[in-house]
């Protein structure tokens, strides 16, 4: 494990240079240079200043390899999604995801969702359509929180937008611990697809009335995992076949 190398994994991930980071983290470029060789350490201050910068865990930061995958990956399979119909919000905030989610989870209960099915499968993906003047002016991000609704639950509960999925074949990666250094794993996680994408000859394919990507978060034998899911070219072979309905 290098401090000084997740620091520098972390800043090429995020995009930017030593001098913006030192500007953020108000020390000289030197001191960013001395941090990732590993020459001197961050004060307890500025490593947490640096946890909430990455948003990850400063545990991770500190002990963790995180250019290393050592078992935060899953091998990357191609599954064909059965269709379902879903209710979907977006929210554009500073915090869109943990917004957005809290007012999808709010809806579910005051629906009946969760009463029909307490382990309703709830799936996000971001909103692109944010403009740069909201992002680069006001800090504006877009989410979007979907719940998969289940055969034969129905509800006039408003507040929200109905939609239904046709039937598509995605590749999928399953994410262990993701928000342990979220602008690490999971963009690397859509970086791995797409590499398979590539090698294996299949590549995304946008279509009406289709996702073209999205997340799903579950807890299994007290882990946190995320199943990231990118739409592909149909295909003669499938590895297996996931009905969400």
């Amino acid at each position: 494990m290098s401090l000084g190398k997740n620091i520098q994994y972390l800043r090429k991930q995020k995009k930017i240079t030593q001098e913006q980071l030192a500007e953020r983290m108000s020390v000289s470029r030197q001191t960013i240079y001395k941090w990732e060789a590993d020459e001197i350490i961050p004060e307890l201050n500025k490593l947490v200043a640096l946890s909430d910068m990455f948003s990850c865990k400063l545990d991770a930061l500190v002990k963790e390899d995180m250019n290393v995958d050592d078992g935060v990956y899953s091998e990357i399979t191609v599954k064909k999604v059965k269709a379902f119909k879903m209710a979907r919000y977006v929210m554009l905030t500073p915090n869109p995801e943990d917004d957005v989610n809290s007012y999808m989870e709010n809806w579910a209960r005051r629906s009946g969702l969760l009463e029909f099915q307490p382990d309703a499968m709830r799936i996000g993906w971001d909103f692109p359509f944010a403009i740069s003047e909201m992002q680069n002016r006001f800090g504006l991000r877009g989410y979007v929180a979907a719940y998969i609704l289940p055969e034969g639950f129905e509800t006039s509960c408003p507040g929200v937008e109905f939609a239904d999925q046709k039937e598509a074949d995605y590749a999928v990666i399953t994410v262990r611990d993701p928000f342990a250094t979220a602008l690490g794993r999971i963009p690397n996680a859509y970086k791995k697809i797409m590499e398979f994408l590539q090698a294996n000859g299949f590549r995304e394919k946008p279509k009406e009335g289709i996702l073209s990507c999205f997340e799903y978060v579950y807890k299994k034998e007290g882990n946190t995992y995320m199943d990231v899911y990118i739409h592909v070219d149909s295909v003669s072979r499938t590895d297996s076949f996931t009905n969400f309905s």
